[in-house]
């Protein structure tokens, strides 16, 4: 259990909590990894928006962050020196969302994707009279069927007209793929890179992506670069897949029972604006470390119910620490995390910097 319920100098619940020592080893082991096959790390932000874990993943080795949004960016680039190069892996479109692009550009070495030409044209508006061209990476569906382009033909197509756009430089090519997608992602990117190289033009990074399979990152040798995300805190989703264990777990749900009305059901102070709604095809909200024969099987917007197939075995006013089925989800949800570990003393409240952003 990453905490000691008892020892946690936490007031109100449900809390945020985050053992940086355990985020820290999962960091490193992926890291190891990665440097072993000789692929560069550009960790996703999303999971903890926090730009002091950002700097912990680039001082085991990170070469940069991934983000998703514009804001995420801005707020990460603002909260650390550290932060110099960012990839934002989503289709940008909007005339303030493109100059907030923009000057954030001027900041720091920033590339971003794209999958239609449509979202080429409205980069390239924007930065055709910038001194420094923007680098745009085409992105390539492999399988998991959400955005990019189709076919190795297609991002050919797409990248000839990236390089020729004013403003613009062709960055490379990115994907999210399925769990398990290592051979579709090799034969797509190896097909696509032959084919944009014989027109002249250079592919100078491949960036592929997705906790589950990071282990197996190395299985698809055209990759140059991998973009994990959940790794550094670890959820339940992942643990059903046998990725990881609860040891391995840093973030948890502090949480007090405030009702049991059953011998068998307690109700918490957690629910679905905490622990959120998400399965990921799991059944129940949550799992309760220490107690595997507890079901968290409803929340309402403020209560989670937890079922017992025996004696549930617990009083008003107990806590209890839950790993919830998705951790990125959870992250944005509060304004703050408690932390130990890793040189903090006892236990300190960290703003989550880049959560709840619009733009």
């Amino acid at each position: 259990m990453p905490f000691s319920t008892s020892d946690i100098d936490v007031t109100n619940t449900p809390a945020i909590l985050v053992d940086l020592d355990i985020a820290k080893a999962n960091v490193e082991r992926f890291q190891s990894y990665a440097d072993q096959n000789g692929l560069r790390v550009r960790p996703h932000i999303k999971t903890h928006k926090l730009p002091a874990l950002a700097e912990m993943q680039l001082a085991a080795g990170a070469i940069g962050i991934t983000c998703q949004k514009v804001s995420e960016a801005e707020a990460m680039v603002a909260g650390s020196d550290a932060i110099t190069d960012v990839l934002i892996t989503y289709n940008i479109i909007g005339s303030e969302k493109l100059e907030h692009l923009k000057a954030l550009a001027r900041k720091v070495k920033l590339s971003v994707v794209a999958d239609s030409a449509e979202i080429v044209d409205g980069l390239s508006a924007t930065f055709a009279g910038e001194a420094q061209p923007l680098a745009v990476l085409v992105e390539c569906d492999t399988g998991a069927n959400r955005c990019g382009v189709p076919a190795p033909d297609a991002a050919l197509k797409l990248a000839a007209y990236i390089d020729a756009a004013p403003g613009l430089v062709f960055g490379g090519l990115m994907t999210y793929p399925p769990a398990g997608g290592e051979v579709s992602v090799e034969r797509f990117m190896g097909e696509a890179k032959s084919l944009i190289e014989a027109q002249g033009i250079a592919v100078p990074v491949i960036t592929s992506g997705g906790t589950p399979s990071m282990m197996h990152a190395a299985e698809a040798p055209v990759t140059t670069e991998y973009r994990p995300g959940t790794y550094i805190y670890n959820d339940r989703s992942l643990v059903s897949r046998g990725v990881t264990t609860w040891d391995n777990c840093a973030l948890t749900v502090l949480a007090t029972v405030v009702s049991v009305p059953a011998p068998n059901r307690a109700i918490i102070d957690a629910g679905s604006k905490t622990l959120t709604s998400d399965l990921l095809g799991l059944t129940g909200y949550g799992h309760v470390l220490g107690r595997d024969d507890i079901t968290i099987d409803q929340l309402s917007e403020e209560h989670g119910r937890l079922v017992s197939t025996g004696s549930i075995g617990l009083n008003v006013g107990d806590r209890l620490q839950i790993v919830p089925n998705h951790v990125c989800v959870v992250t944005n949800m509060v304004d703050a995390v408690f932390v130990t570990g890793a040189g903090v003393s006892g236990v300190e409240k960290w703003p989550v910097a880049a959560r709840g952003k619009i733009v």
